[in-house]
Order: structure tokens, then C-alpha cells, then sequence
């Protein structure tokens, strides 16, 4: 079975800085529930740490498109599976950051968590929290400013889309 979330926040700062913040992955903890610990290997590989429901996971992951002040994609490299996108787009009032991510429950409560939708809550909160994190910095900790892939955005990789993640990727 594979689940697919979808989170949306419109964060009230310029899309460069909302983007900075967000390349700073090793930060993620400060705002992402789940996410216990993430090392940056390299400009394109990071290693999480992540708790969903009390089951303890680990995974690498590879940055599979990156394209600065518009979009992040990234795949697991091997089990579990997880790839998401995040996007972000100047609108009035600040940067929608939309979270599109797929992955497979492993455990029982991973998998009542994804039929309850207690995941893209989840999501949504730490959308929150990011905007708060965003709001309390006033500047970035950091950037990197460098592409990933082909330096293209996707076209559209929602979970609904013919062309969307592909959740049994492997790198």
C-alpha cells in the first residue's frame, strides 16, 4: 500500500527566503514532528531519522530535481519508500509551500494513520510550524543555492497526476 499527502501554507515571507530556510535540512527537526535527525552527506543525499506512530525508521535519500526558489524533489534510496516534492510560489502576502510526499505504511498504526489522514495533518502542522519557525528567524540559517537534475522544474507530480511520483522509485 502506498499513501499520498498533500500540504499546503501560505508562509508570510519572499519566496527566496522561505526557500533558504527550507534547504537547511538538518533544521527540519525544529519544525517537523516526525523527523528526529537528518544528516547532510552531500549536496544531493541526506540521511533521516524519523518517528511515525513510535516506529523508528532510517533512510537515505537522493535530491532528485532541485530548482532554487521553485521546487525540491527527492526519493528514497532503498526502504522505506518515500518521495515527495515541495514547491514554492510567490503569492500575495508571502510563498505557498505546497508538500507532496508518498511513502509506504509499514507498521498497523502507520497504516491507520494514512486511512485517518492523521499523516497530511501532521504535514499541515509542520507547515505551521515552518511558517512560525520562518517568522521567528526573520532571515534564513542558511542557503544552497545550487540544482539538482536537469534544472527543470517537473511538470506536475501530484498524486492524482498520470505524471506524478512514481512511489515505487528507486535510485
Amino acid at each position: 500500500m502506498i499513501t499520498h499527502l498533500t500540504a499546503s501554507r501560505l508562509i508570510d515571507a519572499p519566496v527566496r527566503r522561505v526557500y533558504d530556510q527550507w534547504t537547511q535540512f538538518e533544521e527540519f527537526p525544529r519544525f517537523m514532528s516526525a523527523v528526529k535527525s537528518i544528516h547532510q552527506v552531500d549536496d544531493t543525499r541526506t540521511r533521516w531519522d524519523v518517528s511515525i506512530g513510535g516506529a523508528e525508521r532510517s533512510f537515505d535519500a537522493v535530491i532528485t530535481e532541485q530548482v532554487p526558489d521553485q521546487q525540491i524533489s527527492w526519493a528514497s534510496v532503498d526502504d522505506p519508500v518515500h518521495t515527495g516534492e515541495v514547491r514554492f510560489e510567490p503569492e500575495e502576502g508571502g510563498t505557498r509551500v505546497t508538500l507532496l510526499m508518498s511513502w509506504a505504511p509499514e507498521s498497523i498504526i502507520e497504516k491507520a494513520g494514512a486511512v485517518l489522514n492523521l499523516d497530511e495533518i501532521a504535514a499541515e502542522r509542520d507547515l505551521d510550524r515552518f511558517a512560525d519557525f520562518i517568522a521567528e528567524r526573520g532571515t534564513a540559517m542558511g542557503a544552497w543555492r545550487g540544482e539538482a537534475g536537469d534544472g527543470q522544474p517537473e511538470a506536475d507530480v501530484s498524486p492524482d497526476s498520470a505524471d506524478g511520483i512514481d512511489p515505487d522509485i528507486r535510485l
